[in-house]
């Protein structure tokens, strides 16, 4: 839920402070006065485009804050970027866009991308507008609606519908690909075959590349390695005749020992100990010496040997990999890829079954989904007829049809459902379109023939009262959806955005007196007089009781400064409160008037 936003900067709005209620909130305000900055404000701190445009004149940057309660789904996208609610449990979104047209965003205190608040968004604030009825007309939209009303009836097959689409798209796919390909696959065939023949016949061992480095380098620098060595072990042993002149280490180590033994002295017998551990250490030593200097070869052969296996090793790395391992880890993608190159009939034939046994699967899951969305579509279509006759529209019908999307010659994704040819796209075999019936007789045609504007706004709120229990988004924003309505379906989209403020907050744009007059919380846009020829700027108020019914009164013709006028604002703003009270006072889900047939055929989604 959204309780606050903070505007500064925006549009012909310096600062203005919108406290949110929890329930109806309504913004109105004369034609210019800036209602479309609050909307506009709403966007960005969804995720929306920035455009410099939007920067007040003369401000350096817009600025627009929410602070959003931190339930669930918000923190969810909170401590995935490591952002933090404040000590009042809420979360603090910010939106910054500069005159330059750059664009920050910040979440619970930290920068983040401006994805995140559109994620955010997506959780708990849905913007309803005219742009909205306009994508109503779409099937894509339409099939979506439905689904989004089924929830899990039909999110659930669909799932598994998917799952089993992109297994049987790729057998099939490599179906195509081994026979269209025979050729070219052949000759790839034969070049991992020959490249395995070539590893294979050379048999080289992991990391054998580096030890023959290793012992390439000992071979060829023998005689100064055994020079080396047998002066190591000269300083260690001494010479071979025992020339008491030379001492080695251990000799003289070992006259030390027998010196420090004698001495009698504690202090210098502990340290003849410690000489033993030397001196063991330097026997040790002297043993290894003796026997790296018999291993050591001089044999040219043996280099010669070592030389050419180096030689064999690099031709396998010039052509496969940079090394030896590499060169292996090549073999084993070669094997792998030549098993799958097998373009024999056996294969094709294992391959195409395949895909035969798993299109078989894949139309009962198609099957499944078109089933629930044929009985979601029945309730969606009662439901949203149940509404449509509250708002003015006793005699219309909406009709939700959900029907087969056949596949012509030569369509991809074609699958067999139920006898018929159809295209498996990624949301099934359905196409959806909504209907509407506008009055007794007529004949039943798709929302962009047989709706006027006034009519498809009050579809669309009766979609979405309809919706209501499905949808889980906390914060719905209608942005004069009411535009073409005017007199007792007024007064009944009104009473519907109360109603659908009992279950989510509803933050309402209109021009229309009798929708303002449900308001849990009036807003009003207004222009501020200034000195001097500056531009105009408007404010935001909080509208008290007495100022609702003056501004009502405005509403109704501009009827402001007449008592005739506020006394028809008193009497509309004490229908709706009696309404309101009405609505309220019957258990919840409770059938009233014209939404008895919804509320007695409740959506299993809904509980």
């Amino acid at each position: 839920m959204l309780a606050e936003m903070r505007i500064q900067g925006l549009g012909v709005i310096d600062d203005a402070t919108l406290e949110l209620d929890p329930g109806l909130t309504v913004l109105t305000g004369e034609t210019g006065a800036g209602k479309t900055m609050v909307v506009t404000g709403l966007s960005l701190l969804g995720g929306g485009r920035a455009e410099s445009s939007r920067v007040a004149e003369g401000a350096r940057r817009a600025v627009v804050e929410g602070r959003f309660s931190a339930d669930p789904a918000a923190m969810k996208v909170a401590d995935e970027v490591g952002a933090d609610a404040d000590d009042d449990g809420t979360l603090i979104a910010v939106r910054t866009v500069g005159a330059d047209g750059r664009s920050r965003a910040h979440l619970g205190g930290r920068s983040v991308p401006v994805g995140v608040l559109s994620r955010l968004a997506e959780a708990t604030l849905a913007v309803h507008g005219q742009n909205d009825q306009l994508r109503l007309l779409r099937p894509a939209e339409q099939r979506a609606l439905l689904d989004r009303f089924a929830g899990d009836g039909v999110g659930l097959p669909l799932e598994r519908y998917r799952a089993v689409r992109a297994e049987w798209q790729r057998v099939a796919a490599e179906l195509v690909e081994r026979r269209d390909g025979a050729r070219r696959l052949a000759q790839e065939a034969d070049l991992l075959r020959h490249g395995l023949t070539e590893i294979t016949a050379v048999d080289p061992r992991p990391g054998e590349d580096v030890e023959l480095v290793d012992l390439a380098h000992r071979l060829s620098a023998a005689d100064d390695l055994r020079e080396v060595a047998s002066s190591a072990q000269l300083a260690l042993v001494g010479p071979e005749d025992g020339d008491l002149d030379t001492p080695g280490a251990l000799a003289l180590i070992g006259d030390a020992r027998h010196r420090l033994a004698g001495a009698g002295d504690p202090d210098l017998t502990a340290l003849d100990a410690r000489l033993g551990e030397v001196l063991a250490l330097l026997g040790d030593v002297g043993t290894e010496l003796t026997g790296y200097l018999d291993r050591l070869d001089a044999d040219p052969e043996r280099l010669s040997e070592v030389l050419t296996r180096q030689a064999e090793l690099k031709a396998l790395t010039r052509k496969y990999a940079a090394d030896i391992d590499g060169v292996l880890a090549w073999a084993d993608a070669a094997r792998e890829r030549l098993a799958g190159l097998d373009t024999s009939d056996e294969a094709l034939a294992a391959l195409a079954a395949r895909r035969d046994e798993l299109g078989v699967e894949l139309a009962e899951h198609a099957a499944a989904v078109t089933a629930a969305r044929t009985e979601a579509a029945a309730r969606l279509a009662a439901d949203t007829t149940a509404e449509l006759g509250g708002l003015a529209m006793q005699d219309a019908r909406l009709l939700v049809e959900v029907f087969p999307r056949e596949a012509g010659p030569g369509a991809a994704d074609a699958l067999r459902v139920g006898g018929a040819t159809l295209v498996a796209g990624t949301d099934g075999v359905d196409e959806v379109e909504l209907r509407l019936v506008a009055h007794a007789g007529a004949t039943p045609l798709p929302l962009h023939k047989g709706a006027s504007g006034g009519e498809l706004s009050r579809v669309m709120l009766a979609l979405e009262v309809a919706l209501a229990g499905a949808d889980p988004v906390p914060t719905m924003v209608f942005d004069e959806v009411d535009a073409g309505v005017g007199g007792r379906a007024a007064v009944e989209i009104g009473r519907r955005l109360a109603r659908l403020a009992a279950r989510h907050q509803v933050i309402v744009v209109t021009h229309l007196p009798q929708v303002a007059a449900y308001a849990d919380r009036h807003l009003v846009v207004d222009k501020t007089a200034r000195n001097g020829s500056g531009p105009t700027r408007s404010r935001v108020r909080t509208l008290a009781e007495s100022d609702r019914i003056v501004e009502l009164a405005r509403m109704l013709a501009g009827l402001d400064d007449t008592d005739t006028g506020r006394a028809h604002a008193e009497e509309l703003l004490g229908a709706a409160r009696a309404h309101r009270e009405a609505d309220r006072a019957r258990p919840h889900g409770a059938a009233t008037d014209a939404a008895t047939p919804r509320n007695r055929k409740k959506a299993p989604s809904r509980a």
